[in-house]
């Protein structure tokens, strides 16, 4: 506004000799719309300022509702917040010790969980071992079995065989001396062995 009162007041000290009339024409023109512009400058920035004192009324509502909601929730929770902050500093270095003790304890069955492998692949080795062992037994014995009893056979049925040729010597001699007094005595029959 003042820089149109400005120009205004210049035009009018101003030698009008210098202005014609056109020229004048012109000025005025172009302070009209200098001025229209400030104009509706000013009506956008009272519609602005009434825009922004409506919108901080209804956040200043808005703030004042949920301050009313949440200041006894906040009061509410303030101990229990309290209440978990100590426990956890409390707690802290338990569960750090838990922690600690639980690290361990995973380490340790670890190494038991492998050294009972071992143990358990060595009583394999071992347990295969001796299975070979019994069984290459068992087989030698079985063997060995077999061979005592084909002996035995063997020495059984020689001597039986023997006692048979002897008692069919016998028998075949004891016969011939018999049938010689027989045949003379009767004619010679057929005779079956029986053996």
């Amino acid at each position: 506004m003042n820089l149109a009162h400005g120009v205004l007041s210049g035009m009018w000290l101003q030698d009008t000799v210098s202005i014609s009339g056109h020229d004048s024409r012109l000025m005025v023109i172009f302070v009209g719309i200098l001025a229209i512009s400030v104009l509706v400058l000013v009506v956008f920035l009272i519609v602005a300022a009434m825009t922004a004192a409506v919108m901080a009324r209804k956040l200043l509502a808005l703030a004042e509702a949920a301050q009313g909601k949440a200041l006894p929730l906040i009061d509410k929770i303030g101990p229990m917040v309290d209440e978990v902050h100590g426990l956890l500093e409390h707690s802290s270095p338990k569960i750090k010790i838990i922690a600690t003790n639980l690290a361990e304890t995973s380490g340790i069955l670890k190494d038991k969980a492998q050294d009972l492998s071992a143990t358990v692949a060595d009583a394999n080795a071992r347990t295969r071992s001796q299975v070979a062992r019994v069984d290459g037994m068992v087989s030698a014995v079985l063997s060995t079995a077999s061979d005592i009893s084909e002996s035995i056979m063997r020495g059984v049925k020689v001597p039986v065989r023997e006692f048979n040729g002897l008692m069919n010597g016998l028998k075949a001699g004891l016969d011939v001396l018999v049938g010689r007094g027989r045949s003379n005595r009767t004619a010679p029959r057929d005779r079956d062995p029986g053996w």
